[in-house]
């Protein structure tokens, strides 16, 4: 019986840790074969000297168990670096076939307090390094498919967060690229569904050094269970997203954290109100809108924050 991803080839940004690592191992555990991606830098919001350790301890990892992996040590947010991860998988492998942005820092502060270069920095990682590894492997499909004449195969599987879903108070760079990156998702799904290609992500929860403070007070299990938290729980996932079986499942946000998935439902509208004029005046507005909220209980809007049950401790 044949493994679902056999004759498969995937790349997966920032694998040499965490979730990027457990995504990567379970690809190759499936039959891909996979080029590890991790810029290779110590410290969570992307300090310290690059190394290519990271990715290769990993890829190293999937060779000793049997699987083919190969490591690159680049950085997602850099165009031309980008190309290269793209190109690597292609000239490895023969062609690309799964995506899996993961690549990420976090520069936490809040919104009165952060610098331009903490904004810029997390938007350049997060939203941009999804975009640029997305666009090449996109080209790369589309003009397969240009030659074959009809649809390929081809998979994205992106990082988003609940920090988008639910806000976070010291995360409004985190957050912002988050959300961008569902945007970038959707239209993607959209544009590359006829090249036989699919676009979803997820919002994982996982205790990785990213989120160490943020999970600092769940409890942690015995030494002969699974963490609830433990990025294995969100492997799976990423391993059947990328598989021909998901092949219907395209444009989606998926929550995904100790053995729960839930299908995110796109906004609804929730309350709708039309002008008895020509246009809306403020008097009128006041007198439609101003009583739906009035009625509606104080902090109701934030409560997702609090169904979630995150904790996070900013810096001022």
């Amino acid at each position: 019986m044949s493994l679902p991803l056999e004759g498969r080839s995937a790349v997966v940004t920032g694998a040499g840790r965490g979730l990027g690592r457990a995504e990567a191992l379970e690809l190759a555990r499936l039959g891909a074969s996979v080029v590890v991606n991790d810029y290779g830098q110590p410290g969570r919001d992307g300090s310290g000297a690059a190394s290519d350790g990271p990715a290769e301890e990993v890829a190293a990892e999937i060779r000793a168990s049997g699987g083919r992996a190969v490591a690159h040590q680049g950085d997602v947010a850099d165009h031309e670096q980008a190309r290269a991860l793209v190109q690597s998988a292609i000239d490895t492998y023969g062609t690309l076939d799964i995506l899996v942005n993961n690549a990420g820092i976090l520069r936490d502060r809040m919104v009165f307090s952060m610098s331009e270069e903490e904004w810029d920095s997390v938007i350049r990682v997060h939203l941009k390094g999804h975009f640029n590894t997305t666009h090449f492997a996109a080209a790369h499909w589309r003009s397969r498919s240009k030659e074959s004449g009809g649809p390929v195969y081809g998979r994205i599987v992106n990082t988003s967060s609940e920090a988008y879903l639910a806000g976070s108070a010291g995360q409004p760079n985190y957050a912002a690229a988050k959300g961008g990156i569902v945007g970038l998702t959707t239209s993607t799904a959209l544009a590359l569904a006829k090249y036989g290609v699919t676009a979803n992500a997820i919002c994982p929860r996982a205790r990785t050094r990213m989120t160490e403070d943020v999970f600092a007070g769940f409890a942690e299990p015995s030494d002969d269970a699974l963490d609830p938290l433990s990025p294995e729980h969100v492997a799976p996932l990423v391993g059947y997203l990328a598989a021909p079986a998901a092949a219907r499942v395209n444009g989606q946000l998926l929550v995904v954290h100790g053995g729960m998935v839930a299908v995110m439902e796109r906004p609804k509208v929730a309350a709708r109100f039309d002008t008895a004029k020509e246009a809306f005046t403020f008097e009128e507005l006041d007198e439609l809108v101003s009583p739906y909220y009035a009625e509606r209980p104080e902090g109701e809007t934030f409560a997702a924050a609090e169904v979630l049950g995150l904790k996070h401790e900013p810096r001022g």
